[in-house]
């Protein structure tokens, strides 16, 4: 088992910058991939970045590709989410999750994930 807790949500306007970190615990943090979803109200939960165990490989959404940068410390046991030049449109609770299986071909899809946090909302004022 993996227990994940998200935590730096916040109120933030529209250009601003706000940092995300996960921190995992119940199993070594550094076999697991990483990634980052979000729900906005009314949607369905989406795809933001992702990171492999080793860090070497990246993978963004279009959406937030040179505007976000997914990170990890393993020896933190943590996973961050730098959020620069937010936008109204990045609002939404924004999930931590682990894909025990480090199966990256399907790192985008939320039912690949194995372990899931609770959430932390983002809000972007316009």
């Amino acid at each position: 088992q993996v227990q994940l807790v998200e935590s730096g949500g916040g109120l933030e306007q529209t250009g601003g910058s706000l940092r995300l970190s996960c921190i995992a615990s119940g199993r070594t943090f550094s076999t697991l991939d990483m990634a980052w979803f979000r729900q906005a109200p009314g949607k369905e939960r989406e795809f933001v970045a992702a990171i492999s165990w080793g860090g070497g490989r990246l993978y963004y959404a279009e959406s937030v590709k040179g505007r976000f940068t997914i990170s990890r410390d393993n020896a933190k046991n943590t996973v961050y989410l730098q959020m620069n030049s937010l936008k109204p449109e990045d609002t939404a609770v924004y999930y931590c999750a682990a894909d025990q299986h480090n199966h990256w071909y399907r790192i985008t899809a939320a039912g690949a994930m194995d372990y899931w946090g609770k959430g932390t909302l983002v809000t972007v004022s316009s």
